[in-house]
C-alpha cells in the first residue's frame, strides 16, 4: 500500500522550503536598493503570481501521481522530458551548492573558528544522511525541526524589529529598483521551485487541498524571509550573520542557519534524485541524492556564490516558460500522440526563453522578463490547442 502525505505534512515541507538564507538575501537586495514605501505591493504581487504558478504545476503532479519531470512527458514528449530533467538535475546541483555556500558564509560570520570547507562539508553530509533516510521515515523529526526553527525565527524577527524601528532605508533616486524590478526579484524564488513541487505533491492524499496548502505555506514563509531581509537593512547592515549577532542570538543563530540551510537543501537534493530517475529509470533516487550532496559541497567550496544572482535568473528563464506551456497543455489541451504537438510546445518554450533573455538585458521593462516569458509561451501553446480544435470542428462538419 502506498504511503500518502496529509495536509499538515505538505504544509511543513513547503514552509521549510522557503526558510533559507537565500530568501533573506533576496529581501536584503530589495531593501537595500528601494525606498521602504515602494517595496510592498510588487513584493506581495510577485509572491502571489509565483504561488499561483506553484499551485497549478504542483496540482498536475498530484493528479497524475508522478514526479515533476515525469509530468511533462505528455507535453514535451519523451526526449523533451529527458532534456528538461537533465537541465533540472544540473540546476539543482548548482542550486544546492549556492544554498550550501550561503549558509556556510553566514555561519562563518558568527566567528565559529571553523573553516569554510569544513562547514560546507558538514552541511552537505547532514543533507546526504537525511536524503538517504527518506522523508517518510523522518517525518516526525522533520516536524520537530521545523517547529524549533519557526520559534527561533519568531525570536529573530521580534528582536530585529525592536532594533530597527528607525529604518535607514535608501532615499529614492534614479538608480533605485522600480516596481517591476522588485516584482522580478520577488517572483524569482517561487519560480525556481516549479520544477520541484510535483516531487512532493505526487504522494498527497487530497490533491487540490494539499497542493493549495503547499503553495500557500511556501508563499507565507517566503514573504516572511523577505521581510526579515528588509528588517536587516533597516538595522543599517546587509550581513545576515552580523544582524543575528546584533540581535543577541548566539547558539540560536547557529541553529537557525544550520537548520534553514539543511531543510531547504534536503528538498532540492531529494528532487535532484527524482529528476535523475526520470532520465535513468533504474537509478535509485536516494543514491543520486547523496551524489548530488557531494557535488554541491565541491561546487560551494569552489566559489559558486560569485555567480549566484545570474544563476537564479537563468533558472527562471528556463523553467518559467516550461511551466507555462505545461499548464496550458494540461488544463486546456487534450492528450494526443501527434509529434508535431511536442515540437510546437518545445518551440513555445524556446520563444519564451528567448523573450526572457532579451528583456532581461534591459534595466527595466513593463511586466518584467518572467511574466513576459510566461505570457508568450502560454499564448503560443494555446495557439496549437485552438488550431487542433478548429480542425476537429471542421472535420466533424464535413
Amino acid at each position: 500500500m502506498e504511503t500518502r502525505t496529509g495536509l499538515f505534512t505538505n504544509a511543513i515541507i513547503w514552509f521549510g522550503v522557503a526558510i533559507s538564507v537565500s530568501e533573506i538575501i533576496a529581501g536584503i537586495q530589495i531593501g537595500s536598493a528601494a525606498p521602504i514605501n515602494s517595496i510592498w505591493i510588487p513584493l506581495i504581487l510577485g509572491h502571489i503570481v509565483g504561488g499561483i504558478l506553484l499551485f497549478l504545476v504542483g496540482l498536475i503532479g498530484a493528479r497524475l501521481r508522478v514526479n515533476a519531470m515525469e509530468t511533462i512527458k505528455s507535453t514535451f514528449g519523451n526526449y523533451g522530458s529527458k532534456f528538461f530533467a537533465a537541465l533540472n538535475v544540473m540546476q539543482l546541483i548548482a542550486w544546492v551548492a549556492v544554498l550550501n555556500a550561503q549558509g556556510t558564509q553566514a555561519l562563518m560570520g558568527l566567528n565559529l573558528g571553523i573553516s569554510f570547507p569544513i562547514i560546507s562539508i558538514v552541511l552537505a553530509a547532514l543533507v546526504a544522511i537525511w536524503v538517504y533516510i527518506g522523508l517518510q521515515r523522518s517525518s516526525k523529526v522533520t516536524t520537530i525541526v521545523m517547529f524549533v526553527l519557526t520559534l527561533l525565527l519568531v525570536v529573530l524577527t521580534v528582536n530585529l524589529f525592536g532594533m530597527g524601528l528607525n529604518y535607514s532605508f535608501p532615499i529614492a533616486n534614479s538608480n533605485m529598483l522600480n516596481f517591476w524590478n522588485i516584482f522580478e526579484i520577488s517572483i524569482a524564488m517561487p519560480v525556481s521551485w516549479l520544477p520541484v513541487i510535483s516531487d512532493y505533491t505526487k504522494d498527497v492524499n487530497e490533491p487540490r487541498k494539499a497542493t493549495a496548502v503547499s503553495a500557500i505555506a511556501y508563499t507565507i514563509a517566503s514573504l516572511w524571509m523577505y521581510f526579515i531581509g528588509i528588517e536587516i537593512v533597516g538595522m543599517g547592515t546587509t550581513d545576515v550573520s552580523q544582524a543575528i549577532l546584533l540581535a543577541g542570538l548566539g547558539v540560536q543563530g547557529v541553529l537557525i542557519l544550520v537548520l534553514s540551510t539543511v531543510t531547504t537543501n534536503f528538498l532540492a537534493t531529494n528532487s535532484a534524485g527524482e529528476s535523475a530517475k526520470a532520465i535513468f529509470n533504474k537509478l535509485n533516487p536516494k543514491h543520486a541524492g547523496v551524489v548530488v550532496s557531494v557535488l554541491s559541497a565541491i561546487l560551494a567550496i569552489s566559489g559558486i556564490m560569485d555567480h549566484y544572482i545570474n544563476f537564479l535568473y537563468l533558472i527562471t528563464s528556463v523553467f518559467a516558460p516550461m511551466a507555462a506551456v505545461l499548464v496550458v497543455s494540461f488544463y486546456l489541451g487534450e492528450d494526443d500522440n501527434d509529434n508535431r504537438r511536442w515540437l510546437w510546445n518545445i518551440f513555445s518554450w524556446l520563444a519564451g526563453f528567448i523573450v526572457y533573455q532579451v528583456t532581461a538585458s534591459f534595466d527595466s521593462i513593463f511586466l518584467g522578463p518572467t511574466l513576459l516569458a510566461v505570457i508568450v509561451s502560454a499564448a503560443l501553446a494555446y495557439i496549437w490547442i485552438m488550431l487542433k480544435k478548429s480542425l476537429s470542428y471542421m472535420n466533424d462538419n464535413d
